[in-house]
């Protein structure tokens, strides 16, 4: 690891904090909506594999959970386990093209999805709020925001060298 990669984790970090908050003041539905944190964990597991994925899943998890959620350590646990997923999947499947991209986020996210929502349901006896809905949309929106954003950063690499 070099010290050029953890620059661009605390870039990217920063970035989807800006966004959260971006998305607080806009309309919180759009958090419910987009889960810009997993993008971020997916991406860098994708990158340098399934430990660093886990770790990283654990510290967006936990800046997510202190700074949007209230229930400290649930996004944390289930961005750890997707994490981890993420980079040892993208090692065995070839999840370069843009449409396996694309799949490989959604079923990660609604993976991430239903592991946040079962421990959030163990921990707190109070119900889940969906927005009317709206989080049942986030593996797919989220999906489709990250593999343009990933398309995106694979494009400017190659204009750039």
């Amino acid at each position: 690891m070099r010290l050029n990669d953890y620059i661009r984790v605390a870039i990217g970090i920063l970035v989807s904090f800006l966004f959260y908050t971006i998305f607080s003041r806009i309309s919180p539905s759009l958090i419910l909506l987009l889960n810009v944190f997993s993008l971020v964990v997916f991406y860098f597991a994708m990158k340098r594999g399934e430990i660093f994925g886990s770790c990283l899943g654990a510290v967006c998890g936990l800046f997510q959970d202190y700074f949007f959620s209230g229930i400290y350590g649930v996004a944390g646990l289930s961005k750890t386990v997707s994490g981890f997923l993420a980079g040892y999947l993208s090692k065995k499947i070839d999840v370069q093209p843009p449409l396996r991209n694309f799949f490989f986020l959604v079923i990660l996210l609604s993976f991430e999805l239903i592991l946040w929502a079962m421990l959030f349901s163990f921990i707190v006896p109070e119900s889940i709020n969906t927005g009317g809905g709206l989080i049942f949309f986030q593996p797919v929106a989220t999906g489709i925001l990250g593999t343009l954003v990933y398309f995106l950063l694979k494009q400017f690499k190659k204009e750039k060298y």
